[in-house]
């Protein structure tokens, strides 16, 4: 045999093994489906925005979706214009008044993650969304804006077939023991250390 030949005989080997191991591991899932609690934490960019990928994804499918922002204030931003042209398979609650550096009172903050959580429990009490995306959550938490035990009682308390997102950094043991799946976004590089403002279709 070539060398071409040899090489491409042992990638097929190789490919046929992985294959069986991956088809094992397949069959001996046995949980059809569930909603399930995904957490998106980490200093590094991209929580949000991965969690806006699940809700097109989704929306794809033709299910119901819902983003609450606690932290985030009112921004124009892209997402927002594209996903709320879904109509009623999305609903867009922005709560938050900005970060806690540009409110400087912690009372505010702490009324407007308040009212957040509440439109949360409500979107989490209802059996026909199939996706919740809680961003910054994680933040309220970080700084006891919310209970966590509260949280975390609402969220096991939830329809089993609601997934949930919660972005943010920092996230609590608490929460990422309960989650079923955990995403740590590591920051390696960004631009904003070399100067370079937030811009329009990729920071909002």
């Amino acid at each position: 045999m070539t060398d071409d030949a040899d090489e491409a005989a042992r990638h097929r080997v190789k490919m046929e093994h992985r294959k069986a191991v991956q088809d094992r591991e397949v069959a001996g899932k046995t949980i059809a489906s569930r909603g399930l609690l995904i957490v998106h934490t980490g200093p590094g960019k991209g929580k949000s925005t991965a969690a806006l990928g699940l809700m097109l994804r989704m929306i794809g499918r033709g299910r119901r979706t819902a983003m609450v922002q606690f932290i985030k204030g009112a921004w124009d931003t892209g997402e927002r214009r594209v996903l709320e042209g879904f109509g009623e398979l999305v609903e867009w609650h922005t709560m938050g008044e900005g970060f806690t550096w540009e409110t400087q009172d912690r009372d505010r903050d702490v009324a407007a993650c308040a009212r957040a959580w509440d439109t949360a429990c409500t979107l989490l009490a209802r059996d026909d969304l199939s996706l919740l995306v809680l961003d910054e959550l994680n933040i309220a938490l970080r700084y006891g804006y919310l209970e966590l035990d509260t949280v975390l009682d609402a969220l096991a308390a939830r329809p089993p077939m609601l997934h949930v997102v919660v972005t943010g950094r920092n996230a609590k043991p608490a929460l990422l023991e309960a989650a079923d799946l955990v995403t740590e976004m590591t920051q390696v590089k960004h631009h904003f250390a070399a100067g370079v403002k937030a811009q329009e279709g990729i920071e909002f």
